[in-house]
């Protein structure tokens, strides 16, 4: 094992009990993975470990050639069982299993796994294959922490986008690798990516990132850390509240501003009713001031009564700020985009992480914003907000 690049070594040393190396193509991903494997063998050769990957073609076609290299080089005897998909050392055994069918993951026991390309399989199924991936990591010895590692290209917000970033915890180490750190890659490899891929293809095949490969993200400036903040809701806060209305999916989102800065410091999703959001708001925040800026369909009738969705507003005791119509929903993204471009909106992605969510998994569809995914509720009512207060307003604003 040589020529190591620095991400290969760090992912090699990591003791967390989960590791993931995400990198572009070429990046060196299996490479090392497998002499991960291979080093916990020797490291504990009282105990099987296990290698995974998505199909059992590419265990004949990639894992099995690769491994037979790899021990070959390390002048490791070994007996390849193809029918079993298993390698036979003199310190044990390396297990190799699809996870295409996760029923088939029984019958074993390791103190290691090792996945390769988890993110090919469709989010939900990752999460079933991880459930008995962890079942069979069960063999105890001493100073093993029963790790699962991954390796994997991005494939858009999928398992590990879930796993290693919004579930993130000490236990887990994410590294990431672009083609360009490989020295062995040969540029015009590089020019030919460059020349055949999208941006945001780019992004995940090249710079190993997590983008929205289905179509171009609606807020491609938002950046999950580089747009964040640690500011909370603090006594004597005026709090600025952009509103989206959609019956049983209302979306309220808390602001204050620090230096003439917006920050979104708090979420209110998933809400039945104007009432409803009104309440929760009104309880959570009893002795702030409390500034609306809604959707302006809200000023449309919605009752027998001719009670608006403003009117109950206002009858809450909060403020409205609202345009008689709605910005252009272009002109809105794009004042949205400058000001995370800008790093002048900032996000407590902890305190709203649906509005996050929304911010990075939201895509185009047919030249709008897709408001199919549900996607759209969070980041319209953040947009109201953003565009009464900084964008070019031609509307006059009604109280």
């Amino acid at each position: 094992m040589v020529n190591l690049l620095d991400h290969q070594i760090e992912f090699l040393e990591s003791q967390h009990r989960h590791t993931g190396l995400v990198g572009g193509f070429r990046s060196g991903k299996s490479h090392i993975g497998i002499w991960k494997t291979i080093s916990k063998k020797l490291q504990y050769p009282s105990v099987d470990v296990a290698y995974y990957l998505p199909t059992y073609p590419l265990i004949k076609d990639i894992a099995f050639p690769k491994f037979t290299e790899a021990l070959t080089q390390a002048n490791i005897p070994f007996t390849l069982n193809k029918s079993d998909k298993d390698i036979i050392t003199p310190y044990g055994r390396i297990i190799m299993r699809s996870m295409d069918n996760p029923d088939l993951i029984v019958g074993y026991e390791v103190g290691y796994s090792l996945i390769d390309e988890a993110d090919v399989l469709p989010k939900r199924k990752m999460e079933d294959v991880m459930v008995k991936i962890l079942a069979r990591n069960s063999v105890k010895s001493e100073g093993n922490n029963n790790a699962t590692d991954f390796v994997s290209t991005p494939e858009g917000f999928r398992f590990l986008y879930d796993f290693f970033v919004k579930r993130d915890t000490d236990s887990k180490l994410l590294i990431r690798a672009s083609t360009r750190n490989n020295p062995f890659i040969s540029d015009s490899y590089i020019e030919s990516l460059e020349e055949t891929y999208t941006p945001e293809l780019l992004r995940a095949y090249l710079e190993g990132e997590f983008v929205n490969l289905t179509s171009g993200a609606v807020y491609n400036h938002f950046d999950r850390s580089g747009n964040h903040s640690d500011r909370e809701v603090q006594d004597g806060d005026i709090l600025h509240i952009g509103l989206d209305f959609n019956v049983g999916a209302m979306a309220a989102i808390v602001h204050v501003i620090d230096e003439g800065n917006p920050i979104a410091v708090d979420e209110v999703v998933n809400a039945y009713k104007t009432e409803d959001i009104c309440q929760i708001l009104k309880g959570r925040y009893p002795n702030h001031r409390l500034f609306a800026y809604p959707d302006a369909s809200g000023k449309a009738v919605k009752t027998s009564a001719s009670i608006t969705d403003i009117d109950t507003i206002k009858k809450a005791g909060i403020n409205v700020r609202a345009l008689k119509v709605n910005p252009n929903v272009k002109d809105r993204v794009n004042t949205m985009n400058k000001k995370l471009q800008d790093k002048s909106y900032l996000i407590n992605t902890y305190k709203c992480p649906t509005y996050t969510d929304c911010l990075e998994q939201q895509p185009y569809r047919n030249g709008e914003p897709d408001k199919t995914l549900g996607l759209d509720h969070a980041t319209d009512a953040g947009g109201y907000f953003i565009w009464h207060q900084f964008g070019k307003k031609k509307n006059q604003v009604f109280l």
